[in-house]
């Protein structure tokens, strides 16, 4: 998968779209609204989902990581040379006013956790702005100087990633009542045990202190880890090896031939391959 370049406003709308079903399906039926408020500046991500149920009761729920992904795709495919992009976007989903969408290119975001300053500096250097573009906020944020007449920065659209960077399915896809659909061959235990190693062995680039509800047995206390891992070839959501070990549930096709071409060895991770594996999941360019 590769970070995506400017982004149409019809794409943008499709992007939208999946979020919003991606947000249905997670829902109870009869669901009143869904809202999702996703802040960002660099690597310093914050994506709160809120649904009102049928019976007016509004609660909130685990983002899962592919909410996370179409909101970095949408963040970065909608960055404006020298501009910048949005630091906070909110959708409003509901079936009988539809869809509304907010986002705040200069306002400071109400941040759960107050980003450090790299988080910023690492924003302009992401997605660049010229001097007249910085908010004086953003400045005294990144520990810059205060702005002084200079000739407007030029800037570049963010770079991609390599086409080798790869993302799995992590099940084949939903039936009518949401549930997974999975059509792959199960492993052998001692395989199975040689997958896991691998999967679970390969380092994290992104992770978050909650946990999603398994999507097999819904009614379980959530136990799946919201976290990515990367090998430098591919990277996944920390769901692959909780479903195998949990549900027998294999990975990808793809990505299993990718590790048994490796004979279940991981390669060395540097920091380049991380990333590019962060830059592939939140939708930014890689440094």
């Amino acid at each position: 998968m590769t970070a995506p370049g400017p982004l149409t406003p019809e794409q943008q709308h499709q992007i939208i779209a999946q979020i919003g079903n991606g947000l249905a399906s997670m829902a109870p039926a009869g669901w009143r609204r869904l809202r999702t408020e996703h802040r960002a500046v660099g690597r310093h991500l914050e994506t709160d989902v809120l649904v009102t149920g049928p019976d007016g009761v509004t609660y909130s729920l685990a983002p899962p990581p592919e909410l996370i992904q179409l909101l970095g795709t949408l963040r970065s495919g909608m960055y404006q040379p020298g501009q910048g992009t949005w630091l906070r976007a909110t959708l409003t989903f509901d079936p009988v006013q539809g869809t509304s969408v907010d986002f705040a290119l200069d306002q400071e975001p109400a941040w759960r956790r107050p980003p450090p300053p790299i988080g910023f500096q690492d924003e302009l250097r992401f997605f660049p702005r010229a001097e007249q573009y910085i908010p004086s906020w953003f400045r005294q944020r990144a520990g810059l100087e205060p702005a002084q007449p200079a000739e407007p920065l030029v800037a570049t659209p963010p770079a991609e990633a390599p086409e080798a960077l790869k993302s799995p399915r992590v099940y084949d896809g939903l039936d009518e009542s949401g549930r997974p659909v999975v059509d792959r061959e199960p492993l052998s235990p001692a395989e199975r045990d040689r997958v896991l190693e691998y999967l679970d062995g390969a380092p994290v680039v992104l992770a978050s202190r909650t946990y999603d509800a398994d999507a097999f047995e819904p009614d379980r206390e959530p136990l799946v880890p919201l976290n990515f891992r990367t090998d430098g070839r591919w990277y996944w959501p920390g769901a692959v090896a909780y479903y195998l070990r949990e549900h027998d549930v294999a990975p990808d096709p793809e990505l299993l031939t990718h590790i048994r071409a490796l004979r279940f060895t991981l390669p060395e991770v540097g920091e380049p391959e991380r990333e590019l594996a962060v830059a592939a999941i939140t939708g930014q360019p890689s440094s």
